[in-house]
């Protein structure tokens, strides 16, 4: 499996540590390492068709700053210039035009190549149409990852819960919003715990997509198209903040017994994003960075599963998995296309 990854910040790195980490099981699951044939990060890229040692990529970032030492005006030319077998895209998310992960997807797929990413811009805006296009070309294209980052739940569904009719899914899908309703939980104001979660690195010196619930909103849509079948955008989505929840609006849900959180709720004629009264003890009322959903299915009832939203190995796991499946599939059909 050759691969080309497109971003190399801090999931990017997360993923090709992970690599090396997982090196024993991929020789010991399908009897070959994996192979990094090209990088790009913002403005530079290193490409070797005999495979470029993780630690190298890592050691060359860290001192540099930079992961090659050529520049690109044009990811496609230089994805053109690679013969790769999978593009695992996790440059950053823009959530208004999808920006180059879009291009590179696009581009990936119209050329036969499969595609794990994490990256919501994509995903959130044009999301049948790459599904179409996938399909189309004969492409596996997977992106656990862009839900709740190490939180397992599309593949959950897709997979696990197969048979079961999904009523709806409602949950915590940012993790920086949590914590700041959290801390308001015990008496910060808002600007106060803002802070404090830019000052831990949960919050952007920008915080405007997770405050404002864009970032939910993405996530949501993702929800709504690959579980529920729906042909939505983020334009479709049903939005309100945290930005103008009071000190007096938590204390009135506290002596209710009740927390405030943002909550992300799909289903067939559902798609919203808005701060919910949550009784406490609720599996929806946790405190902290974690994100939650529930699940409500006709057979199996109500499941409720947790995770890391966001970090450098955590959603590097949710790529691993992906990569994994991806890596199954095509050694079934090798393996039936030996043995027919």
């Amino acid at each position: 499996m050759r691969i080309l990854i497109s971003g190399f910040g801090t999931v990017g790195q997360g993923f090709a540590e992970v690599l090396m980490r997982r090196r024993d099981f991929f020789v010991g699951r399908y009897g070959k390492e994996v192979s990094i044939v090209c990088v790009m990060d913002s403005s530079t890229f290193a490409k070797d068709r005999a495979g470029i040692p993780p630690d190298d990529l890592l050691e060359r970032k860290r001192t540099t700053g930079k992961v090659g030492t050529e520049t690109y005006a044009d990811s496609v030319e230089v994805m053109d210039s690679v013969d790769y077998d999978l593009l695992v895209e996790v440059s950053p998310t823009d959530i208004k035009t999808g920006g180059a992960g879009l291009k590179n997807i696009r581009h990936a797929l119209e050329s036969g190549k499969d595609v794990v990413t994490v990256n919501k811009g994509p995903l959130a805006l044009n999301f049948c149409e790459l599904v179409t296009l996938a399909k189309k070309n004969g492409c596996k294209f997977r992106f656990e990852g862009s839900v709740g980052g190490a939180m397992p739940i599309i593949n959950l569904c897709r997979e696990c819960l197969v048979g079961e009719n999904v009523s709806s899914i409602r949950g915590i899908l940012n993790g920086t919003c949590n914590f700041i309703l959290s801390k308001m939980d015990n008496g910060q104001p808002f600007e106060q715990a803002l802070k404090e979660a830019q000052q831990m690195g949960y919050a952007e010196t920008d915080p405007t997509n997770d405050v404002e619930g864009y970032d939910s909103a993405c996530k949501a849509v993702i929800l709504a198209n690959s579980i529920f079948g729906r042909n939505v955008a983020f334009s479709d989505v049903s939005i309100t903040g945290i930005t103008s929840i009071s000190g007096e609006a938590i204390s009135l849900a506290a002596s209710q017994n009740m927390v405030i959180r943002l909550i992300g709720e799909v289903s067939e004629d559902r798609l919203e994003v808005s701060p919910r009264l949550i009784p406490k003890g609720h599996p929806l009322s946790i405190n902290g960075t974690l994100n939650v959903a529930q699940i409500v299915t006709d057979l199996a009832g109500p499941i409720t599963v947790s995770g890391r939203g966001a970090g450098r190995t955590e959603t590097a796991s949710a790529i691993l998995s992906d990569l994994v499946s991806v890596m199954d599939d095509r050694k079934e059909r090798g393996d039936r296309c030996r043995n027919p």
